[in-house]
């Protein structure tokens, strides 16, 4: 009997519970916060109870977390790495408005808001006189229309946080760029258990209020005017269900408009919207920490922890390959063990260790040129699989049976009464000219005569073709220009860029610097810690492939022309200045560690001028237009990790939970 292999376990059996214990930190976070609304919701008659957790305090804390659990189990379903990559943001638009994504995202929201007005009704107190029933007169039930109006603005404030979640992008998740390290700068380490969120509180609560007075005053003012008589109705008709109600729909003739009931509305928009930033925030804080435990990569718990990063970095899932990416990335410059066992495994089933991953990575990197060489030729057709000769039927001995048609009209015979039937028929059938034939040359000519003698010589250029053109382009300029719909269809040199080089739908920047990051770190590693001699074989494939990418990149954006709807004329495109800083990097770093072996390399002098010349930065020059702020970045392998990383969140507040729209 063989012996039994041992199984590799993936990478994925690592990174989900990873995952999985950070959401569970943003869950605890959210539940520590839900405690202290649950407390600010508290009738405080007493020293003990308002706070004590055993006891009703504590069961309205559950009932607020699971107001906003709907919200955690939709970030796990549809949280993705990359940005979005359109030529407009009409076409992102068009993409999304319509899906089943967007709708499902909305209606959690709103139903996520619902459950939270439901929620603040019934814990205040009595004398607020918020109850959905009350008794004015008698023992008369009657619908109270204080209530109606609470979660009639609690619920459009849900679909308009849900329209943002979905504009801006809050679903993505910020990947970490490797860089190397400063001096006497300290591995990586892993991020505290809040990370910056402490940092973020201030604005948080700013944000929240804003948006909560501004779907407050305009449902006050504006909204619930239109929707104040649907909802009475349907409010109604659900609780003539259980109570004696009056039978007309018509709602009061008072409507309960105060500045008291305004003030209500915004704090308990407020409370909700602060329970969404908070959670918003700690799981792109927890979800871009680097890919770490114990202060050791996730793969250091397999069993065979080579293999398990192998298996994550050939994944065909988007997450656990950028993950991988990530993780080797780290094990490039930080580890030194797992470094050195990347290049003494040379005994595996499809070759050696280093082999793999270098083949995982250029593939990676060329990835880019290979979208760029595509840009502007029509797709492939698909292959169409080839088909199998047709089976030969076996000889038969006897004639096969006709199979003619026996419904079939008799042969039309040829003779004098044929002949005489065929003429009498064409000419019954094909009398002579359609009245379209007729008229038509009658036609043009009156058209012809009209425009000669009754438009002037105005309206005649009007008529031409280039003067119609020449409408529908001014009409057009037109309406890019206004400030509020022009920019939807503006397709702008950055985004087109961006498009081109990371692909559709989505561009993750992280894969192909970490990936760059790690092979350059591995080769100039192998220096003095490959003992075996594989890495130098793949070094000048290496920096050709580099040098190749960086000059077709950057030639390109060069030679890209501008498109017609772009106002701005600005060819910035940060995401593809931070990707060139990287491949440059890494570049930079092979020349200036194998220069003096390029001979032995078998480098010539022009592969190391090429790569001298590709390998050197541009200086910026200053530009007039000033620039949309841009997601925050770690710089030494997390997305939010220690004070330096806290300090450049600070710098820029729009940034990371504000995308730009995309």
């Amino acid at each position: 009997m063989p012996p039994a292999v041992a199984r590799r376990a993936p990478y994925k059996d690592f990174l989900q519970p990873a995952l999985q214990r950070r959401f569970a930190s943003t869950t605890g976070v959210l539940l520590a916060i839900a405690y202290v609304e649950s407390i600010t919701l508290s009738k405080w008659d007493h020293i003990i109870w308002p706070w004590f957790p055993v006891g009703l305090p504590g069961l309205r804390t559950l009932t607020i977390f699971g107001s906003i659990l709907p919200i955690i189990v939709l970030r796990i379903a549809h949280s993705h790495i990359g940005i979005r990559t359109s030529n407009s943001p009409f076409e992102t638009f068009r993409q999304y408005a319509i899906s089943f994504a967007t709708l499902e995202t909305i209606v959690t929201f709103a139903f996520s808001a619902w459950l939270f007005s439901q929620i603040y009704l019934f814990s205040t107190p009595a004398d607020a006189n918020l109850g959905w029933i009350t008794y004015y007169s008698g023992d008369r039930a009657r619908l109270n229309e204080r209530a109606l109006f609470y979660t009639v603005d609690i619920i459009i404030l849900g679909i308009v946080q849900g329209v943002l979640h979905i504009s801006l992008d809050y679903d993505r998740m910020l990947l970490g760029i490797v860089k190397p390290k400063g001096e006497g700068e300290e591995n990586t380490q892993a991020a505290s258990f809040l990370g910056g969120l402490p940092d973020w509180l201030p604005v948080l609560v700013v944000r929240a209020g804003m948006l909560s007075i501004a779907v407050s005053m305009a449902n006050y003012i504006v909204l619930y005017h239109f929707l104040r008589r649907s909802a009475w109705s349907w409010t109604l008709s659900f609780f003539r269900i259980f109570y004696n109600l009056p039978k007309s729909n018509i709602p009061p003739s008072q409507a309960p408009w105060s500045i008291w009931m305004l003030g209500r509305s915004i704090w308990a928009g407020f409370l909700l919207c602060l329970l969404w930033y908070i959670g918003d925030m700690a799981f792109r804080l927890q979800l871009g920490k680097t890919p770490l435990k114990n202060n050791q990569p996730l793969s250091a718990e397999s069993k065979d922890p080579n293999g398990s990063l192998l298996n994550g970095l050939k994944s065909k899932k988007p997450r656990i390959a950028a993950f991988a990416m990530w993780e080797l990335a780290l094990i490039a410059r930080d580890f030194d063990v797992r470094r050195k066992a990347i290049f003494e495994d040379i005994d595996r089933k499809d070759g050696p260790m280093w082999s793999q991953i270098y083949v995982t990575c250029m593939s990676t990197i060329k990835a880019i040129e290979e979208r760029i060489d595509n840009y502007g030729k029509p797709p492939a057709p698909p292959v169409a699989p080839a088909e199998a000769a047709p089976e030969q039927p076996p000889t038969r001995i006897v004639q096969p049976p006709k199979t003619d048609d026996v419904w079939a009209s008799a042969p039309t015979r040829k003779g004098l009464r044929s002949s005489v039937g065929n003429l009498v028929s064409n000419v019954v059938t094909s009398p002579g000219k359609t009245p379209a034939q007729d008229w038509l040359p009658t036609a043009k000519k009156v058209a012809m005569h009209t425009t000669e003698h009754f438009l002037t010589q105005e309206q005649k250029e009007a008529f031409k073709p280039e003067s119609v053109n020449s409408l529908a382009l001014n009409l057009s300029s037109k309406v890019l220009t206004m400030p509020t719909i022009g920019p939807a269809f503006q397709q702008l040199f950055g985004r087109r860029l961006t498009t081109i080089v990371f692909g559709q739908p989505y561009g993750e920047i992280s894969l192909y610097a970490n990936a760059a990051y790690a092979l350059s770190k591995l080769a100039v590693a192998s220096l003095a810690e490959d003992q075996y001699g594989n890495v130098q074989r793949d070094v000048p494939a290496i920096v050709r492939t580099l040098t190749v990418v960086i000059k077709k990149l950057e030639k390109f954006r060069e030679n890209l022309p501008m498109h017609w709807t772009d106002l701005q004329k600005n060819r910035e495109c940060p995401e593809v200045d931070e990707l060139l800083d990287s491949l440059k990097d890494g570049l930079n770093d092979l020349v200036a560690a194998f220069g003096q072996y390029a001979a032995d390399l078998r480098l010539t002098r022009a592969d190391m001028r090429l790569a001298k010349e590709a390998a050197a930065k541009k200086e910026k020059q200053p530009e007039a237009l000033v620039e949309q702020p841009r997601p925050a970045r770690a710089r030494n392998g997390g997305a939010v990790e220690g004070e330096a990383q806290t300090q450049a969140l600070v710098q820029t507040p729009e940034q990371p939970e504000m995308q730009q729209l995309r």
